[in-house]
């Protein structure tokens, strides 16, 4: 991408980041020819495009796609036809590209800030992986979404068959992966795996509504609470209440606590300072 200041626009080969307010990033993946698949340059930028968001101040990130695609998964081709950037093999297959997006849809669960995938349309296999890492997922209501590896042989390595079961119950999540199914919107959120269904129309609209939010909000609190919830995830309940009173020990007595505690009693809002400041 295109080495500007963190906060200005950015426009790579795969996606854009921009700011549709100050303090909202965006990104877009733009290859919708190709359907967004995960091409090794969507994943450097993206990669790179989390760091210009909490670099230039964001409260939230929305990631989302253009056209008929939010991203149809991995770029097949390079199962199918090579690229020397990998080399031949499982093995380069494993550690040049699929370990590198596993890598940056890791990185999208540790951002220090909220990231909001708003699912514009097919969200398959890395695809709806890729949502799965974030925080929210908003999703139009004709968009499809699952990981249908199955299909062709493969199976969804990159978040799907270690965290969907966390979101929809085991059941399902063997239903839908062992099926390969396309789920449509209203089932997904009936199950749990999205967190509410729009129009085409307002999908964008109600993203930025719900990263606008996160303003009245301390981003280190935010970041502390994410974090927690997803350590907690994997802890007996003992490790998990020390995981909590831990986040809670790190924010007390810093800046954002004491303007917390100030505004409450002086009866006003708060006035947090930036995630980037301190």
């Amino acid at each position: 991408m295109a080495a500007v200041d963190d906060a200005d626009a950015r426009s790579g080969k795969a996606l854009t980041l921009t700011w549709p307010q100050a303090d909202i990033a965006l990104v877009t993946m733009t290859r919708e020819r190709e359907l967004n698949t995960l091409s090794l340059e969507l994943i450097s930028e993206l990669d790179a495009a989390l760091t210009a968001s909490v670099a230039g101040g964001a409260r939230a990130l929305i990631i989302t796609g253009q056209g008929r695609a939010f991203c149809a998964g991995a770029h097949l081709h390079y199962f199918t036809q090579g690229d020397p950037r990998i080399g031949e093999g499982s093995f380069a297959l494993r550690d040049r590209y699929l370990h590198p997006v596993a890598a940056v849809f890791d990185r999208i669960e540790t951002l220090p800030i909220p990231v909001i995938a708003a699912i514009n349309g097919f969200a398959l296999g890395g695809g709806c992986e890729m949502s799965i890492a974030c925080d929210f997922r908003l999703i139009a209501d004709h968009a499809r979404i699952g990981v249908p590896e199955v299909r062709i042989g493969a199976l969804a390595g990159a978040g799907a068959v270690q965290k969907m079961h966390r979101l929809v119950g085991r059941g399902k999540a063997l239903e839908w992966i062992l099926l390969g199914s396309h789920v449509t919107a209203a089932e997904a959120l009936a199950h749990g795996l999205v967190t509410a269904i729009h129009p085409a129309a307002d999908l964008m609209p109600a993203a930025i509504e719900l990263a606008t939010r996160f303003r009245l909000l301390g981003p280190r609190a935010v970041a502390q609470s994410k974090m927690a919830v997803r350590l907690c995830g994997d802890a007996d309940l003992a490790t998990a209440r020390n995981i909590g009173l831990e986040a809670l020990a790190m924010l007390i007595d810093g800046p954002e606590w004491r303007e917390g505690m100030a505004a409450f009693m002086e009866k006003r809002a708060p006035r947090f300072p930036p995630l980037s400041q301190g």
